[in-house]
């Protein structure tokens, strides 16, 4: 057996696949087994009833974890004038306009969330299929597109996620780092989940929450009671 396989072995002990954990032991036992030498992100999954291929059943939106993410966030805004000023003032990383769109299109992203106002959007639309496909196209349902630049970007800063469900109708997010007290992670876990719930769209039937799972980037998924993550 190769090293690889024991160690994935080890930590796949003492975790029941087909069990639902309550939320606190399904913490406790992805915390137990994130034993990587870095410190590895916490990752949420919930599977959802809905398809999201029809319109009226899209799921998106943005939470603020209240104990943050435990990553850094290197925001871009793209504004002109007072409000780039105030997005630079506000601790944003890249701020600009024709000359951020010039580095973009030259294929330099080194943000992880944009950031833009109303007017620069005619602008910022041409880098739809550079932005598109990575997440990070500003969007006013998310609160990327504001006049509140300062705002938007001390949430991302502090822990704001993003979430959209994706085609087989799976939202998932990293909240956390496993050097965060469990406490920390359920209080995350919890917020993540009522944001979900709270976007929860008028095409959805039936059973919405079908499956929620945590885990560790190296770890095993540990599958969760859905009703013990309810705020």
């Amino acid at each position: 057996m190769t090293k690889l396989a024991k160690r994935t072995q080890k930590i796949r002990e003492g975790v029941d696949p087909t069990k639902l954990y309550g939320l606190s032991e399904a913490v406790s036992l992805v915390k137990e087994r994130a034993v990587a030498k870095f410190d590895e992100t916490i990752e949420v999954a919930m599977n959802l009833g809905v398809d999201p291929r029809h319109a009226d059943q899209m799921v998106r939106g943005v939470v603020n974890l209240p104990n943050g993410t435990g990553r850094t966030v290197r925001v871009a805004v793209f504004a002109r004038g007072a409000k780039a000023d105030e997005a630079k003032a506000a601790g944003a990383d890249i701020v600009g306009a024709e000359d951020l769109l010039e580095i973009v299109q030259g294929g330099k992203i080194d943000f992880d969330r944009c950031i833009a106002t109303p007017d620069m959007m005619p602008l910022v639309g041409r880098l739809g299929k550079v932005l598109g496909p990575r997440g990070m196209m500003p969007n006013p349902k998310v609160g990327t597109v504001t006049m509140d630049v300062a705002g938007a970007v001390k949430a991302s800063k502090g822990g704001a996620v993003e979430f959209r469900v994706e085609k087989a109708g799976i939202v998932h997010a990293g909240i956390g780092k496993a050097s965060f007290d469990a406490k920390a992670i359920e209080e995350n876990i919890k917020a993540f989940a009522d944001a979900v719930i709270k976007a929860k769209p008028a095409g959805a039937k039936g059973n919405y929450v079908k499956r929620v799972a945590v885990s560790s980037t190296m770890g095993v998924g540990v599958k969760i009671d859905p009703s013990t993550i309810s705020a």
